[in-house]
């Protein structure tokens, strides 16, 4: 079977969003290995870069109307339903497994259970939090260019962690799409992160990337210490923990906006 590369933007977009694309009856995230699953990893950054800049645009209107804390609280909020919380959905499962489960066998058996309990809300609160006080800290322009580098840069390096981690089971919407990803993908997706990263962020991409890389390894690390591997759970966890990265790193920048001019 062959696909087109708009088949695989297409599988990306359906996945990442809940934005309606039209498709063809069926998803391809549940056949397996289907050529549209395996080409859609390398469109993950590009539809985090339009996600950016849909939650940014968000922001920017609603800056001078509401103010800045508000304006990035309501952006976030607009950013989770745009991807019907499929990340934050990772990160409390993770928080919960990882938080309350003794062995491997346990932490599994806590991924699948669709429930949330007091480390998963935990998780999703703090996270909100600090990514709405991060974003805050910016004037319009600034905010809407973080939220395009951290939207792109975070998924593109959940497809590296994808393509270099172990798969922890071998079923699952996350495997669905580690099972035959490809080095051409997965550096087809890294590629436009930085591109993506590089335009919204000037000269400061290398903080940026440096951000990401430490959220997703760190991600990968304790999943390997607690599950021996990753699950789409962990993916979605590790796309939270590097787009709040990124978001606290520009805030940090903009207490040393001397130092540190934004768009040089």
């Amino acid at each position: 079977m062959t696909s087109s590369p708009l088949s695989g933007l297409r599988t990306a977009w359906m996945l990442l969003t809940r934005i309606p694309w039209p498709s063809r009856p069926g998803s391809a995230a549940a056949e397996g290995p289907h050529p549209d699953v395996l080409a859609a990893p390398a469109w993950f950054a590009f539809v985090g870069a339009v996600i950016g800049v849909l939650v940014g645009g968000v922001f920017v209107v609603l800056f001078d109307l509401v103010g800045a804390p508000t304006a990035a609280a309501l952006a976030l909020c607009v950013g989770v339903l745009l991807t019907g919380a499929l990340h934050h959905d990772g990160l409390a499962d993770v928080a919960d497994a990882f938080g309350g489960g003794s062995t491997v066998e346990r932490r599994l058996e806590i991924l699948h259970d669709s429930r949330i309990g007091t480390y998963g809300a935990l998780a999703l609160i703090g996270t909100f939090v600090v990514q709405t006080s991060a974003l805050a800290q910016h004037g319009r322009a600034q905010g809407a260019a973080v939220l395009i580098a951290a939207h792109s840069m975070s998924r593109g390096g959940v497809v590296v962690l994808m393509r270099l981690a172990p798969r922890a089971t071998g079923s699952g919407l996350g495997a669905s799409f580690t099972r035959g990803l490809t080095d051409a993908a997965t550096v087809a997706a890294a590629l436009s992160a930085l591109v993506f990263g590089t335009v919204a962020l000037g000269r400061l991409v290398p903080l940026a990337v440096s951000a990401v890389v430490a959220a997703v390894g760190l991600m990968g690390a304790l999943a390997w210490r607690k599950i021996r591997g990753v699950t789409g759970d962990v993916l979605g966890a590790a796309q939270q923990l590097a787009e709040t990265a990124v978001l606290v790193t520009g805030a940090m920048l903009v207490r040393h906006a001397d130092t540190w001019p934004w768009w040089r």
